[in-house]
């Protein structure tokens, strides 16, 4: 009965995004939806694509050994992020009428900072991706007793299939199914495994007389600096990222973007608690699973939930919390493939795409989506670490090379080209210098204990604001001579009134 369950619910998941495929005309339907999602379907998206595999699997099962004060990254940092989008980023995306957030660098820098910056960002997602990729690998793996890395395969081909025909469109269709199927599904296997452990109250205090509660519970510069550096790496590595720009810009209207983003983050953060109770609960319910922790396998702690609704649950609870599980991971790996993908088109290959026609280049998106997957499906196969790892992992690139050029480039005027290729070139020496060279695998004072992607977030903002001030011996480029903040404000410096939309782009990625 479970198994059929899954597999009628795959099938109708391609079938939706094969049926998205008509509703694509050309490459601005295929990567943002037309822009015209209305609020419910744009905060689906939001929410949907936030809540993965990590969140259910990974996340759950730390805060269940270690505490809240060890997932400072997610909930607490990633839903922060989408927060700080809607409220000071979400208006200039999209009164700014971009395809891509790489079409940000390039409109404010020039076409090669855009091109690093882009190449940065669409390598970040690898392994978000493959995060996914593992998970879904797992579910199929547990439930098929089918080998695990086959396992991996047979997802991410069902992945890439609905995704690849039917892009954005296909992500908004499912993601309203499948944010359904989440909030249902994990709101039940909560309430019963809470009556099992004794009740709501009775986890809740169990976790607190454990210290499980304590946000702040750390005694260690080392574990102070840990808890910083993972807040803020998925804080603000997150938000210069295609998944966010996406979601924003394929709203019907600004107002939408920005409510679908705001209400997306703060309700992800209520609900990302959920997961988190139901594996405690489960701890409460069999303490034989904490024999998972002792692992030097790490990612066999992300089976705890999995295991226990298998062998504890009747099957109507199994079918719901895979289901919700299915759900996370294929909306979430949708969006991942999606927005790599269509950066990399966009912002890398465009010189090379300028006399494609529009149907020629929603072919060449599709063709590189399946490239996409494939890389990451290699990843995943071949890794170890946690989803947890993976996807903090994907953030740090960004946090290092993108957020000090996005947030200056729109909030700073000085900022320059010459600023960005300034933060560019200290910020990525500096951080692998200090991540591979320099930083001990035991910490022993303060400076040792500051995560290395802090140290290339510093030296990325001082390399802009330097670069900036210094007399510019590389030629600022503004092709359209828009000033970023009239995005924000609707005004210039002197107060003056501007159009806040600037000139339309025609929607195809050639520029």
């Amino acid at each position: 009965m479970l198994v059929a369950s899954v597999i009628i619910y795959m099938v109708a998941t391609v079938a939706v995004g094969l049926y998205a495929a008509r509703l694509v005309h050309g490459t601005k339907d295929f990567m943002v939806a037309g822009r015209s999602l209305p609020l419910y379907m744009n905060f689906a998206c939001v929410f949907a694509t936030w809540f993965g595999a990590e969140t259910v699997l990974s996340v759950s099962s730390k805060a269940a050994h270690e505490g809240l004060g060890f997932v400072s990254g997610d909930p607490f940092g990633a839903s922060l992020c989408l927060v700080l989008v809607a409220l000071f980023f979400a208006r200039t995306f999209y009164r700014m009428e971009l395809l891509t957030v790489g079409d940000f660098y390039r409109k404010r820098y020039g076409k090669a900072v855009e091109t690093v910056t882009s190449v940065a960002i669409a390598t970040s997602y690898l392994g978000w991706t493959s995060a996914q990729l593992s998970a879904l690998g797992l579910v199929i793996h547990v439930l098929f007793d089918v080998p695990l890395n086959e396992s991996i395969i047979i997802g991410a081909c069902i992945v890439t299939v609905y995704t690849m025909f039917g892009g954005m469109w296909s992500v908004a269709l499912t993601d309203v199914i499948q944010t359904a199927a989440i909030i249902i599904g994990l709101t039940i296997v909560a309430w019963l495994l809470g009556m099992r452990a004794g009740g709501f109250g009775a986890v809740i205090e169990h976790a607190r007389e454990a210290g499980k509660l304590n946000l702040f519970p750390h005694v260690t510069t080392v574990a102070w600096m840990t808890f910083i550096g993972e807040f803020v790496t998925m804080a603000l590595g997150s938000i210069p990222q295609q998944d966010v720009f996406q979601r924003v810009t394929s709203a019907k209207n600004e107002r939408t973007a920005v409510i679908g983003t705001l209400a997306g983050g703060v309700f992800y953060f209520v609900f990302a608690f959920v997961p988190i109770f139901i594996a405690y609960s489960a701890i409460v319910i069999d303490p034989g699973f904490e024999r998972l922790f002792e692992s030097e396998d790490t990612r066999l702690v992300q089976r705890i939930l999995p295991d226990l609704i298998l062998n504890s649950t009747p099957i109507w609870c199994q079918i719901l919390f895979f289901g919700a599980l299915m759900s996370a991971i294929l909306s979430t790996a949708s969006g991942t493939l999606l927005a790599p993908t269509s950066m990399l088109i966009e912002n890398v290959a465009q010189p090379f795409t300028k006399r494609f026609s529009d149907g020629q280049l929603l072919w060449l998106l599709r063709t590189v989506l399946v490239l996409v997957a494939f890389i990451a499906t290699f990843i995943s196969v071949n890794s170890n670490a946690t989803m947890y790892e993976m996807v903090e992992a994907g953030y740090s690139v960004t946090l290092v090379t993108a957020f000090a050029p996005l947030a200056l480039g729109i909030y700073w005027s000085r900022s320059s080209t010459q600023g960005a290729w300034f933060s560019l070139i200290l910020s990525i020496p500096v951080w692998l210098g200090t991540k591979y060279l320099w930083l001990p695998e035991e910490p022993t004072g303060f400076w040792d204990a500051i995560p290395a992607q802090l140290y290339g977030l510093a030296a990325s903002f001082l390399g802009l604001v330097v670069g900036s001030l210094l007399p510019q011996f590389i030629r600022q480029s503004r092709p359209d001579n828009s000033d970023p903040r009239d995005s924000v404000t609707g005004q210039s410096e002197t107060g003056e009134n501007r159009n806040p939309s600037p000139p339309t782009r025609r929607p195809t990625l050639g520029h």
